[in-house]
């Protein structure tokens, strides 16, 4: 990670944390890069294995560190920061990431409702290396928690002696990352005729015969990540291992979802960023016909515009993950958004680099080691996890009827720091003081980012009559309309038939929602960034070509104006030639 800003632009703590992480685990092109090089990942997926020293290299880094909250004795001061370092072990290895990420997923719940003696036992645990699993998932439910079948019944102790009091724990859970190798089991599970309660167990205070494992499921991608499942057969635990008030388990699981699917993009995005460099490496390398294969207009255009996916779903994701500490009763609505967009952004690319590669992309040899197909097959699951593609859609869809009209101008002028606070890379997100209350379930109407689109725009074009070129500034005027003419086509949809938000047209409708926020996610990154950072970020035509990419999938015949590719290109091949990030910082620099 690289990038040269203005002397008076300080980038936020998460951009050093990140760049610390990613010098210390190499070029995964490098053959000498150790655990985190594509070589050893794939020798090690050819035997179902994580890479020999890899968890040991990222403890010793002190990537657990970042599971726990500051005042807790962790370093997790935002999840901006957590969002970056993740990213940055995602473009080596989603395998190592996803079992941290399902540690996150479980030990959330304990910091944001957990009495001070649960998040005493759990942080020292995880700080000392230890592992946790998040336990809802039953085999036949899926995702229907009404139907859990695990059950927490009172137990008095007349038989046993035990304490009155305690709760004992029959069902089973599957399937579950790291419950085999997790210590702690944050268990979903009914403790009344419509209640249900999340239960931390220890599995060190649990009785011999009271518990067991299940057999590793085979899995497609993520080959070396413990997802297994665990069965309880009459587990007695304390009754104060109930985290935070009993029967509020499942609106508890509902809120800790809302950050891990912010989360999950880091997934994405470091995956687009592997492949992209994966697909240039390759057109370095390959000449077809007496040239470089990149002179080849289908493969230049392939790389282009995976490359401006990359930075649209920057724009997207890392306001998303600053919105858990700057406004948390945000999230519903935009970690559902982010959910969405991101991994789909990152399907896309992968395929459209697969295209690049060409029959050299099946191969599980070759170019960079032939990580290209383990790459492609562990990112599947972004799409899955957390709520798959059309939960998240139909999330957005519930909430669209109340989002349809614009904010009064007085609002959204008091939304202003808001918004810079989201979107400004030179602001430092409030450090995390976990708190299940400020989450909500809905954004009951609010939408700083979607419903301002007017006052941003203004803003907008009046920025880059000052600041942009003139014909960048008549682009984005033009654009911007057809935006516009996009966006009340939708609120007229919408608005037309309030009541359906459940058919395939609402979730149709609700995609395009997401589009429309990620060009306005674009908008406002450039304006909060152009007077920091110089380059050809602060000349705007960068945004110009994201929002014409994003336009291409309303409007498919949408051009990329050929005038403004020269730079961005310039950045790509300097980002992939110095081993950077591919990044909206990157074009700071030139």
């Amino acid at each position: 990670m690289h990038s040269q800003v203005s002397p008076h632009a300080v980038l936020s703590p998460a951009h050093r944390i990140a760049a610390d992480l990613d010098a210390r685990l190499g070029d995964p092109l490098d053959e000498a890069a150790g655990p985190f090089s594509y070589k050893s990942i794939v020798e090690a997926e050819e035997r179902d294995e994580l890479p020999a020293g890899a968890v040991e290299t990222v403890r010793a880094w002190g990537f657990p560190d970042y599971l726990v909250p500051c005042h807790l004795g962790g370093r997790l001061a935002s999840l901006e920061e957590l969002f970056f370092v993740t990213r940055g072990i995602s473009r080596r290895s989603l395998t190592v990431a996803v079992m941290y990420g399902s540690g996150l997923l479980a030990v959330n719940p304990v910091w944001l409702w957990g009495d001070p003696r649960q998040q005493k036992t759990v942080a020292e645990g995880v700080l000392d290396g230890d592992l946790a699993c998040f336990g809802v998932s039953e085999a036949d439910h899926g995702s229907d928690v009404m139907s859990c079948e695990a059950r927490a019944d009172a137990d008095t102790g007349s038989d046993t002696g035990s304490g009155a009091g305690d709760l004992v724990l029959t069902g089973t859970k599957w399937p579950v990352g790291n419950a085999t190798r997790g210590r702690f089991v944050t268990a979903y599970a009914k403790t009344g005729p419509r209640d249900f309660s999340l239960i931390l167990v220890d599995k060190q205070d649990l009785a011999d015969g009271t518990w067991s494992v299940l057999p590793p499921v085979r899995t497609v991608g993520l080959r070396g990540h413990d997802l297994s499942g665990i069965v309880f057969e009459g587990a007695r635990v304390p009754a104060e291992c109930v985290i935070g008030r009993p029967g509020s388990g499942l609106v508890q699981t509902l809120k800790t979802l809302q950050i891990t699917r912010t989360a999950i993009a880091a997934l994405s995005i470091g995956t687009m960023d592997a492949v992209v460099r994966i697909g240039m490496e390759y057109a370095r390398q390959r000449t077809l016909y007496g040239a470089g294969i990149y002179q080849i207009p289908v493969i230049r255009d392939h790389l282009v515009k995976a490359h401006l996916d990359l930075l649209i779903a920057e724009c997207v994701a890392v306001p998303v993950a600053r919105t858990l500490t700057v406004a948390p009763g945000r999230l519903s609505l935009w970690s559902s958004i982010v959910k969405y967009f991101v991994p789909v952004q990152g399907e896309e690319v992968v395929a459209s680099i697969g295209a690049v590669l060409a029959a050299r992309g099946y191969l599980r040899e070759g170019v960079a080691h032939g990580v290209f197909q383990k790459l492609q097959r562990d990112h599947a699951i972004a799409s899955i996890f957390e709520g798959t593609t059309h939960v998240n859609l139909a999330n957005v869809a519930a909430q669209l009827p109340f989002l349809v009209h614009d904010q009064p101008r007085a609002e959204a002028e008091a939304s202003g720091e808001l918004l810079a606070d989201l979107f400004c890379w030179t602001r430092t997100p409030p450090e995390w003081r976990p708190d299940g209350r400020l989450l909500q379930l809905t954004n009951e109407g609010q939408d700083e980012i979607g419903r301002q689109y007017e006052t941003t725009v203004e803003t907008l074009l009046a920025t880059a009559r000052v600041f942009a070129a003139p014909d960048v500034a008549a682009d984005l005027a033009e654009l911007v309309t057809r935006i516009g003419d996009l966006r009340s086509e939708l609120n007229a949809q919408v608005r037309a038939d309030p009541s359906d938000t459940t058919s395939a047209e609402a979730l149709r409708r609700a995609q395009r929602h997401c589009e429309i926020h990620a060009m306005v996610s674009c908008m406002l990154t450039w304006i909060h960034n152009h007077a920091a950072f110089g380059g050809s970020f602060a000349d705007g035509a960068w945004l110009v070509l994201c929002l014409q990419r994003l336009l291409q999938r309303a409007q498919p015949d949408t051009p990329l104006s050929e005038q403004y590719l020269a730079p961005l290109e310039s950045v790509m091949f300097r980002s992939f030639g110095e081993g950077e990030w591919f990044s909206l910082l990157s074009l700071a620099d030139g």
